[in-house]
């Protein structure tokens, strides 16, 4: 049958059609392979890390030496907990996000009988506190993964409710989250029962919760501390750390001496620092614990005012890729995910930094990828894997 000039044209422009599509879909493909991963929040993550493990050498060497013990003994270890952790974050990276969600119940499940088994017999005890599960060498803290098990379960249930949060959300919400940070305070471990606090509010926040119902709950949220000061869950050495950065001149000596030496460590650095593996404060330990709670204070003393400030850089372009993930989430599960990773690390770099130089109070929360600790390093790398496969999944 003859084709007729309308016939002839629609088929032209169908087949210019495909021809456009066909170049689209290569440009698209061709885009999308070269931005799957996103190289400057992993490259910004690894020099990070890299620089903890040097800092936790610089300020563990001397006193190991003096004790006559192998002077490389934490810089061995936090590089085996590095290798596992990238290991972790590569496999994490590669993992569906949206799987997460599935399995969203069975890790808010396993996690709470983690933390009730932390606080019975088989828990380890150590200073003051039982946190970890001890094998042999290796201890696990359980405290330091269910923050992002709690990331992963707010995001779920607030992905559920594409209508909107209302009232009754927020109850089952904050009865989800506050079951295991009361476990958690029991420990006790103040430091990351806060980090926990702050994620519930963000997330909330970010999933839309109307402003009324999050001045309730931060109003709830002290009234809580009160209850929990009252019935001593909260410990009055906790107390006074609290209270300590407020008027340090009225606390003991005692309460104040870790914040006082590392203040003046870092006061010592000057702008340029002593120079690295230099230092009196770092090479003599005058700054107890300086591998763990306290190790901006050996970048500061070492690198100066130039070093530290060149590490809160790097801190900032970690959010700026964090956030810029979240922006890119192609649904709000993966959303909500990223801003939890980015509530989680930026509020523990501000309360660590801070109770470095005195301006917040002492909480016992970790220096992302530069505290020592094994539990610690593969939770932060596996958030940074999280976001990396909401990235890696993501369309403009």
């Amino acid at each position: 049958m003859p084709c007729g000039p309308q016939s002839r044209a629609g088929s032209l422009h169908a087949q210019n059609a495909m021809v456009t599509y066909s170049t689209d879909t290569r440009s698209t493909r061709s885009r999308g392979a070269s931005t799957r991963f996103d190289p400057i929040l992993l490259v910004t993550a690894g020099i990070l890390a890299i620089t903890g493990v040097v800092m936790i050498y610089s300020a563990t060497k001397g006193k190991l030496a003096l004790a006559g013990e192998d002077p490389r003994y934490y810089l061995k270890r936090q590089l085996t907990f590095l290798i596992l952790a990238v290991v972790i974050l590569v496999v994490v990276s590669l993992f569906d996000y949206r799987r997460w969600e599935q399995l969203a119940t069975v890790l808010y499940v396993g996690i709470v009988l983690c933390l009730l088994a932390v606080l019975s017999p088989l828990g380890s005890h150590a200073l003051g506190s039982q946190r970890w599960f001890s094998f042999g060498p290796l201890q696990v803290q359980p405290s330091q993964f269910a923050t992002l098990v709690l990331i992963i379960a707010i995001a779920t249930y607030c992905a559920r409710r594409p209508d909107g949060l209302e009232l009754r959300d927020l109850i089952r919400i904050v009865l989800m989250a506050g079951f295991p940070i009361l476990l958690i305070l029991k420990q006790p471990d103040l430091g990351t029962s806060i980090v926990c606090a702050v994620i519930l509010l963000v997330l909330l926040a970010v999933a839309g919760m109307p402003t009324r119902y999050l001045v309730f709950l931060v109003l709830g949220a002290i009234l809580a501390f009160v209850i929990a000061v009252n019935l001593g869950l909260v410990k009055q050495y906790q107390i006074q750390r609290l209270t300590s950065f407020i008027s340090p001149n009225s606390a003991g000596e005692g309460v104040t001496y870790n914040v006082d030496q590392a203040k003046t460590a870092i006061a010592h650095g000057g702008v340029f620092g002593r120079g690295l593996f230099k230092g009196a404060q770092t090479n003599l330990a005058y700054v107890p614990e300086q591998q763990t709670d306290f190790i901006f204070s050996a970048v500061g003393e070492q690198l100066g005012f130039v070093g530290a400030g060149a590490l809160l850089v790097l801190y900032g372009i970690l959010a700026w890729r964090i956030m810029r993930v979240a922006m890119m989430a192609k649904d709000v599960f993966g959303r909500l995910l990223c801003s939890g990773v980015f509530a989680m690390l930026m509020f523990s770099v501000f309360e660590n930094v801070g109770m470095n130089m005195g301006i917040t109070p002492v909480a016992g929360i970790p220096l992302p990828f530069l505290s020592y600790g094994g539990s610690a390093m593969i939770g932060f790398m596996t958030s940074i894997g999280i976001v990396t496969s909401v990235h890696y999944r993501s369309t403009r």
